[in-house]
């Protein structure tokens, strides 16, 4: 895990929202970072690498193939996780 996810988990394991949340979750052809059953919720971290033209576009067809099958997704950068908790936590709060 990046330092941005394992932050994240360490949130999301506590249940500190109040929801169960699973790690490297397998959703069709696709593990995801985290993700809420009750929620049909995932939340993907991205690292640098996401930057990168190629990772831009498959992300998007990922997270589309997704959305298309009833899930919402919200993505995170490993930065905003680390240096802007508590904004990520309210927004995921909001959406569980």
């Amino acid at each position: 895990m990046t330092d941005g996810e394992s932050a994240l988990w360490n949130v999301l394991s506590n249940q500190q929202l109040n929801a169960k949340f699973l790690r490297q979750y397998i959703i069709g052809d696709y593990i995801v970072d985290f993700f809420c059953r009750k929620n049909n919720l995932i939340i993907e971290v991205d690292g640098g690498y996401h930057a990168e033209p190629r990772q831009q576009k498959d992300d998007e067809m990922r997270s589309q193939w997704l959305i298309d099958h009833g899930y919402h997704v919200i993505r995170f950068t490993n930065e905003e996780i680390l240096f802007n908790t508590n904004q990520v936590i309210e927004t995921i709060k909001k959406l569980i």
